[in-house]
Protein backbone atom coordinates (compact mmCIF):
# COMPACT_ATOMS: atom_id res chain seq x y z
CA UNK A 1 0.00 0.00 0.00
CA UNK A 2 1.72 3.37 -1.11
CA UNK A 3 1.28 5.87 1.78
CA UNK A 4 1.70 9.05 -0.61
CA UNK A 5 -1.05 11.11 0.60
CA UNK A 6 -2.09 12.35 4.31
CA UNK A 7 -5.48 10.41 3.80
CA UNK A 8 -3.89 7.05 3.18
CA UNK A 9 -1.52 7.48 5.78
CA UNK A 10 -4.41 8.12 7.95
CA UNK A 11 -6.52 5.28 6.86
CA UNK A 12 -3.10 2.82 7.26
CA UNK A 13 -3.04 3.87 11.15
CA UNK A 14 -6.63 3.90 12.00
CA UNK A 15 -6.51 0.27 9.93
CA UNK A 16 -3.29 -0.88 12.37
CA UNK A 17 -4.82 0.25 15.71
CA UNK A 18 -6.46 -1.68 17.88
CA UNK A 19 -8.22 1.19 19.91
CA UNK A 20 -11.83 1.95 18.01
CA UNK A 21 -11.61 5.35 18.91
CA UNK A 22 -9.77 8.32 17.55
CA UNK A 23 -9.32 12.36 18.06
CA UNK A 24 -7.29 14.89 15.51
CA UNK A 25 -4.69 14.58 17.89
CA UNK A 26 -3.53 11.19 16.92
CA UNK A 27 -2.78 12.52 13.70
CA UNK A 28 -1.28 15.47 14.70
CA UNK A 29 2.47 13.94 13.94
CA UNK A 30 1.32 13.39 10.21
CA UNK A 31 0.50 16.71 9.16
CA UNK A 32 -1.08 20.37 10.91
CA UNK A 33 -4.71 20.73 12.20
CA UNK A 34 -7.04 22.09 9.18
CA UNK A 35 -5.39 19.24 6.91
CA UNK A 36 -6.23 16.36 9.53
CA UNK A 37 -9.78 17.73 9.94
CA UNK A 38 -10.27 17.75 6.22
CA UNK A 39 -9.07 14.02 6.18
CA UNK A 40 -11.06 12.74 8.86
CA UNK A 41 -14.46 14.90 7.48
CA UNK A 42 -13.43 12.43 4.32
CA UNK A 43 -13.30 9.60 5.88
CA UNK A 44 -16.72 9.92 7.46
CA UNK A 45 -18.05 10.58 4.33
CA UNK A 46 -16.30 7.57 3.10
CA UNK A 47 -18.06 5.61 5.93
CA UNK A 48 -14.54 4.31 7.42
CA UNK A 49 -15.41 6.30 10.38
CA UNK A 50 -18.58 7.85 12.43
CA UNK A 51 -18.25 10.67 14.68
CA UNK A 52 -19.92 10.57 17.70
CA UNK A 53 -19.24 13.37 19.60
CA UNK A 54 -16.91 17.02 19.24
CA UNK A 55 -13.31 15.54 18.18
CA UNK A 56 -14.03 11.84 18.51
CA UNK A 57 -14.29 9.85 16.02
CA UNK A 58 -14.77 5.74 16.00
CA UNK A 59 -13.73 2.81 13.27
CA UNK A 60 -16.79 2.11 11.33
CA UNK A 61 -18.70 -0.92 9.39
CA UNK A 62 -22.08 -2.16 8.12
CA UNK A 63 -24.68 -3.55 9.69
CA UNK A 64 -25.50 -7.21 8.60
CA UNK A 65 -28.73 -6.92 9.65
CA UNK A 66 -29.97 -3.58 8.62
CA UNK A 67 -27.08 -3.07 6.26
CA UNK A 68 -26.92 0.88 8.22
CA UNK A 69 -23.36 2.28 9.20
CA UNK A 70 -22.56 1.79 12.84
CA UNK A 71 -19.69 1.76 14.96
CA UNK A 72 -17.71 -1.23 15.42
CA UNK A 73 -18.74 -1.20 19.62
CA UNK A 74 -21.51 -0.37 21.14
CA UNK A 75 -21.84 3.66 22.13
CA UNK A 76 -20.90 3.07 26.21
CA UNK A 77 -17.80 1.06 24.96
CA UNK A 78 -16.71 3.78 22.78
CA UNK A 79 -17.48 6.22 25.26
CA UNK A 80 -16.06 4.95 28.14
CA UNK A 81 -12.32 3.90 26.12
CA UNK A 82 -12.56 7.71 24.48
CA UNK A 83 -13.06 8.99 28.37
CA UNK A 84 -10.28 6.94 29.60
CA UNK A 85 -7.44 6.84 26.98
CA UNK A 86 -8.29 10.03 24.78
CA UNK A 87 -9.58 12.32 27.47
CA UNK A 88 -7.84 10.99 30.42
CA UNK A 89 -11.06 11.34 32.54
CA UNK A 90 -11.35 8.62 35.84
CA UNK A 91 -14.35 6.37 35.14
CA UNK A 92 -15.81 4.29 37.36
CA UNK A 93 -19.20 2.13 38.08
CA UNK A 94 -22.31 4.17 38.10
CA UNK A 95 -24.49 3.48 40.96
CA UNK A 96 -27.14 1.53 39.27
CA UNK A 97 -24.88 -1.37 37.96
CA UNK A 98 -23.40 -1.35 41.34
CA UNK A 99 -26.99 -2.25 42.51
CA UNK A 100 -27.60 -4.38 39.76
CA UNK A 101 -24.29 -6.36 40.79
CA UNK A 102 -24.88 -6.40 44.42
CA UNK A 103 -28.03 -7.97 44.11
CA UNK A 104 -30.29 -5.12 45.86
CA UNK A 105 -32.05 -4.49 42.24
CA UNK A 106 -33.16 -6.57 39.33
CA UNK A 107 -33.65 -3.65 36.85
CA UNK A 108 -30.34 -4.52 33.81
CA UNK A 109 -29.06 -0.76 33.38
CA UNK A 110 -28.39 0.03 30.11
CA UNK A 111 -24.99 1.26 30.25
CA UNK A 112 -25.33 4.65 28.76
CA UNK A 113 -24.73 6.32 32.62
CA UNK A 114 -21.23 6.74 32.66
CA UNK A 115 -19.65 7.47 36.10
CA UNK A 116 -16.66 9.54 36.07
CA UNK A 117 -14.59 11.26 39.04
CA UNK A 118 -14.33 14.96 37.61
CA UNK A 119 -16.40 16.55 35.04
CA UNK A 120 -16.60 16.02 31.12
CA UNK A 121 -18.46 18.74 28.68
CA UNK A 122 -18.84 16.58 26.24
CA UNK A 123 -21.30 15.21 24.41
CA UNK A 124 -21.07 11.96 22.95
CA UNK A 125 -24.03 10.60 20.62
CA UNK A 126 -24.89 8.46 17.74
CA UNK A 127 -27.62 7.54 15.97
CA UNK A 128 -30.37 9.43 18.25
CA UNK A 129 -28.70 7.34 21.25
CA UNK A 130 -26.46 9.35 23.73
CA UNK A 131 -23.89 8.94 26.27
CA UNK A 132 -25.54 10.63 30.30
CA UNK A 133 -22.62 11.40 32.83
CA UNK A 134 -22.79 10.81 36.42
CA UNK A 135 -20.55 12.59 38.35
CA UNK A 136 -18.87 11.47 42.14
CA UNK A 137 -16.91 12.77 44.38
Amino acid sequence: MALNSLKSKVKYRISRSKGAVFTPTDFFDLSDRDQVGRVLRQLVSDEILIKFGQGLYAKAKRSSLTGKLIPVKPLPQLATEALREKLKVKVVPAKDLQRYNSGQTSQVPTGRVIAVKGRVSRKMEYDGKSIKFQYVS
